[in-house]
């Protein structure tokens, strides 16, 4: 299993308000790095009106502050033949702390999850699942989520059409006093 490399923070940092320190540079930074990390510092350097070594301060603060999650690539699932995307949702029976435990790292380690969302309302997880096809679907939700102790009821619903599909977060850009250099 391959999980998502992180970024370590000092877990002292008070998070919060490192975020509410964020500059107009740092908003316009992680926006054009949002819509592309593989933009080389140099240039981003150059975009923002920043020296390089200016740039690389900038990047540091936001990485061991925590706006920097960490740097992933992209993957198309169905270049990969995961052509079903689907959203299960699961109740358990009981939430008590040993069963929520147990159902929460079983999803941790189930490839086919990409997101696991824990609710309010009438479900009380969402899964974002991926598979091949609907066999593979039907043995995936038979043979991993149904037969799991606690869990009592299993919905899943197919995505006919992905209509929109972003992992970049919204940022106040109006009061942006910053003006990108192209």
């Amino acid at each position: 299993m391959q999980k998502k490399k992180s970024l370590k923070r000092n877990p002292t940092d008070k998070q919060p308000e490192q975020f509410q320190q964020l500059d107009d540079r740092d908003k316009l930074l992680l926006q054009l790095l949002q819509e592309n990390s593989r933009t080389s510092n140099v240039e981003l350097a150059r975009q923002l009106n920043l020296t390089p070594p200016g740039l690389q301060k900038r990047l540091k603060k936001l990485e061991e502050s925590g706006c920097i999650d960490g740097y992933v690539t992209l993957v198309n699932r169905e270049a990969l033949g995961l052509d079903l995307l689907c959203f299960t949702q699961v109740t358990l029976t009981h939430n008590q702390p040993e069963c929520v435990g147990q159902f929460c790292e079983r999803m941790k380690g189930l490839t086919e999850v990409l997101e696991c969302h824990h609710l309010t309302g009438e479900f009380d997880y969402l899964l974002k699942v991926v598979a091949s096809d609907h066999q593979q679907l039907e043995r995936f939700l038979n043979e991993q989520i149904t037969p799991m102790p606690g869990v009592e009821k299993v919905r899943t619903n197919i995505v006919l059409n992905q209509i929109k599909s972003s992992t970049s977060l919204p940022f106040d850009t109006e009061s942006n006093s910053i003006e990108i250099q192209n």
